[in-house]
């Protein structure tokens, strides 16, 4: 004998079966797409920071070519052309990629970069000048002091590097600079002190360590900071103020810094001989 309720009861429970099923399908397809597009992400971020130059870009151009009208993947490769080193390349991609309609005020303070990166002052200062005052960024307002900089123009720089060092978390690039502005102007005494701040801010950032002994040897203190350094640094620090003494006619002095060079650097250190044996000779 046939129990029509029990049947359709039956029914009921095969169609809420296959509803759960279909929804249980559908959370897993979004999480394999979640999966894969934050697999895509850590490549990405691993082709844009730690991987071989020219492998990232490599594969960011397969990456724009596969979708060519995909403007993050134009930035991609942009970037990886300038972190390649292919300056020249790379401003022609961020000028592309600024005529496009999608394009941003970040674009273009990357194309200013690509332009200082080729030297291109003028034109950088003109792209710089094209972004909205809005747009307040640490980028942006480093490279507005690095342009300020080669027109001589001290008192913008200086605004343009206080405004940028409050706007980032890591400032000691920007300190580097802001006291090779200052060095490069006679005033040795602040660079002196950007250059320990950038220092205490990034131990390991040997080019403000190297200009630090350049604005001390200015001055003609030619004793090694106080300053974080490995044995190897303090060799090449020592190479630099021997050089920097000699320049300024302390030759003794000089002499004997390079053979404290010498002595202290672990490895044979053979820019100081030569210039040692240049200097008896």
């Amino acid at each position: 004998m046939r129990h029509p309720g029990f049947i359709a009861l039956l029914l009921g429970g095969t169609f809420a079966l296959s509803a759960c099923g279909q929804m249980g399908q559908s959370e897993v397809t979004r999480a394999v797409n979640s999966a894969t597009r934050a697999e895509a992400d850590s490549i990405r971020e691993i082709m844009l920071t730690v991987a071989d130059p020219r492998e990232a870009v490599t594969y960011f151009q397969r990456q724009a070519q596969a979708e060519p009208d995909d403007i993050e993947r134009q930035r991609d490769l942009a970037g990886a052309l300038i972190r390649a080193g292919r300056n020249t390349e790379g401003k022609q991609a961020w000028q592309k990629i600024v005529a496009s309609e999608k394009s941003n005020s970040e674009d273009l303070v990357f194309l200013a970069d690509a332009m200082i990166r080729n030297s291109d002052w003028a034109a950088a200062k003109i792209v710089l000048d094209t972004i909205p005052p809005t747009h307040e960024t640490f980028a942006r307002y480093r490279l507005e002091a690095m342009v300020a900089d080669s027109n001589q123009q001290w008192s913008r720089a200086d605004s343009f590097y206080e405004t940028a060092v409050g706007l980032t978390t890591t400032p000691a690039g920007v300190m580097n600079n802001w006291g090779y502005s200052k060095l490069t102007r006679g005033d040795e005494e602040a660079a002196e002190r950007l250059f320990i701040e950038a220092i205490t801010y990034d131990e390991k950032l040997f080019t403000a360590k190297n200009n630090l002994v350049l604005a001390r040897a200015a001055r003609r203190v030619y004793a090694l900071p106080i300053v974080p350094m490995t044995q190897e640094e303090r060799a090449q620090l020592m190479h630099t103020g021997g050089l920097a003494a000699i320049k300024q006619g302390d030759v003794d002095i000089g002499r004997s810094l390079l053979q404290d060079a010498i002595d202290t650097h672990p490895r044979h250190f053979e820019a100081a001989v030569r210039a040692l044996q240049a200097l008896n000779g």
